[in-house]
């Protein structure tokens, strides 16, 4: 993972999400192709999370879009096996106490 998603990687561990949302908007803004979906489908993951508890459909619906930006990338993209980024989220939205992780090196 390049080092300007670490930071906000480091944060979407932590439960931050919002913030990691944040650190990841300056990185989508110059990113092009398929790194400009893995981030786009970052942000929209953190943000379902953020969402999660107090806003459901919200929070669905970001996960939603961000399954369309992941669905044009390889099954690991980012040093980040997507496959089991999307089911840890899923299962975050739907148990409490469930948190994501993402690899940081």
């Amino acid at each position: 993972m390049r080092a300007e998603l670490q930071a906000g990687a480091h944060l979407f561990n932590a439960g931050e999400w919002w913030e990691a949302h944040e650190a990841w908007e300056a990185v989508w803004a110059t990113s092009t192709g398929p790194e400009r979906a893995f981030v786009q489908a970052l942000i929209l993951l953190a943000a379902a999370l953020h969402k999660r508890w107090h806003h459901g459909s919200l929070a669905h619906r970001n996960f939603y879009k961000a399954e369309k930006y992941l669905g044009t990338l390889p099954d690991k993209y980012g040093g980040v096996d997507l496959r089991t980024l999307r089911r840890e989220v899923w299962d975050a939205l739907h148990e409490p106490g469930q948190r994501p992780q993402l690899p940081v090196g």
